[in-house]
């Protein structure tokens, strides 16, 4: 495998993937805040601490919305220095993504975790969001290739972690 494609992501799309990437990041803890809050919430009621209880109540319903927004906000701050027009090389090793202002180049062995979504492909390093690869650069025959490799990656992956 060896092929070079020039893209480049719109705002909307650099915000999509950051936002999923982060959110699967994140995902025990968007679970486990609300959850917490609740169950202090039960707490404090139990020990006549009412208008705490009501407060921890009301967080575990508003801390997932404010998550999500303090998400956005991040992504959005990200978009000056993601929607550049880029060249994607991708090898068999890893992929190279160069812009006039700078160049990245990355192993697939680096990633422990490459997630398969119908826009991206996002990948992660030790658990973290680290990049994304938006399907669209690629023609069918490019994203085939793409895939049969995660997928004999993933195979790879599971077989190590037995």
């Amino acid at each position: 495998m060896d092929f070079t494609v020039d893209y480049q992501p719109s705002p909307d799309e650099v915000t999509r993937a950051l936002g999923l990437g982060v959110k699967r990041q994140l995902r025990a803890f968007r679970l486990v805040l609300p959850t917490v809050l609740v169950l202090a919430g039960v707490a404090c009621l139990l020990v006549d601490g009412v208008s705490l209880g009501i407060g921890m109540f009301a967080g575990a319903v508003v801390a997932p919305f404010a998550l999500g927004w303090a998400i956005r906000r991040m992504a959005r701050r990200q978009v000056a220095y993601l929607c550049l027009p880029a060249t994607v090389h991708v090898t068999s090793d890893g992929y190279e993504v160069r812009t006039d202002q700078s160049t990245t180049s990355m192993r697939w062995s680096l990633f422990g975790r490459i997630d398969s979504t119908p826009e991206f492909w996002l990948l992660f390093i030790n658990r973290q969001f680290a990049a994304f690869l938006p399907k669209r650069a690629f023609d069918d025959d490019q994203r085939r290739e793409l895939e049969s490799l995660f997928a004999a990656r993933q195979e790879t992956t599971a077989g190590r972690a037995r």
